[in-house]
């Protein structure tokens, strides 16, 4: 399993917009071939700030989300809110304690 972390820092006025068109895909891209898990985090103090965690079953299957129209028209509306570059990692999941 690949999880992916996508960390983006919007301009202020962007925020709602921003959870809007998650909030209208969110399940289109956790339904996409391979992604088991999608969450979305908000940090308590600075709130243009988000981080993304997807959780693949293999970085070929975040490869073709990637690739994908869904991708492309999301993306392409995330990123005319940022005050900053996204930046982004894929992880390979060590120890998980429950």
């Amino acid at each position: 399993m690949l999880i992916r972390i996508v960390k983006m820092k919007f301009e202020p006025e962007a925020v709602e917009g921003f959870l809007h068109l998650f909030q209208k895909n969110k399940e289109k891209i956790r339904h996409f071939e391979g992604c088991q898990r999608l969450e979305l985090y908000q940090d308590q103090k600075d709130r243009s700030l988000f981080f993304t965690y997807s959780y693949w079953q293999s970085e070929s299957h975040l490869n073709a989300y990637r690739h994908s129209a869904l991708f492309a028209e999301v993306w392409k509306a995330t990123r005319a809110g940022f005050s900053q570059k996204a930046e982004a990692w894929s992880l390979d999941k060590r120890i998980e304690l429950k």
